[in-house]
């Protein structure tokens, strides 16, 4: 049995305060903030009964296995979640993790948006790829609860039989 786990005065005054709101809006404006939860995902592969067969190749997790938040301050911010996994601490290069957003969350803020990342995308080694972005138009675009689903193919009985482990690792930044 093989085991996988898938492991942010007057015009002076009025001069003074719009400066001072602008500055507050450039400095939010590099504040993204992400939050993960949900729990590991243990894929449990099935022994093979029968000499010549295969395994199914492919599994894939809960809808909701992981549950992101995410933040992107006002005045038209952007945020990019990007996804990666790292090895914990072996991984066979044959495996592939996949990921895809599986719904939107929830949010107050009326007029953001979140685009991209419903196909799955495979999740690369140590290297950040695109999931999906979301944007923030007249106020702070605070979504909670974005479920994403994980995809693990592959699966061969070519892999030696080992506990294979990694860590998916998720953040925002601007695009």
């Amino acid at each position: 049995m093989k085991v996988y786990t898938i492991f942010l005065y007057k015009i002076f005054l009025i001069k003074s305060v719009l400066i001072l709101l602008l500055s507050l809006s450039l400095d939010l404006k590099s504040q993204r903030v992400l939050t993960v939860g949900g729990t590991n995902w243990t894929v449990t592969i099935p022994p093979i009964s029968e000499a010549g067969s295969n395994y199914t190749g492919t599994y894939e997790s809960a809808t909701n296995q992981v549950l992101l938040g995410a933040s992107v301050p006002l005045l038209l911010g952007n945020g990019k979640v990007s996804v990666q996994y790292q090895a914990n601490p072996t991984w066979n290069s044959n495996l592939v993790l996949s990921a895809r957003r599986t719904g939107n969350g929830t949010t107050p803020c009326a007029g953001c948006s979140i685009t991209g990342g419903t196909s799955y995308i495979t999740i690369p080694l140590a290297t950040d790829v695109e999931l999906f972005r979301i944007t923030a138009v007249l106020a702070l675009a605070s979504y909670s609860n974005i479920p994403v689903q994980l995809q693990l193919s592959g699966v061969s009985v070519a892999i030696p039989a080992a506990t294979y482990s990694s860590l998916v690792v998720f953040t925002i930044a601007a695009p």
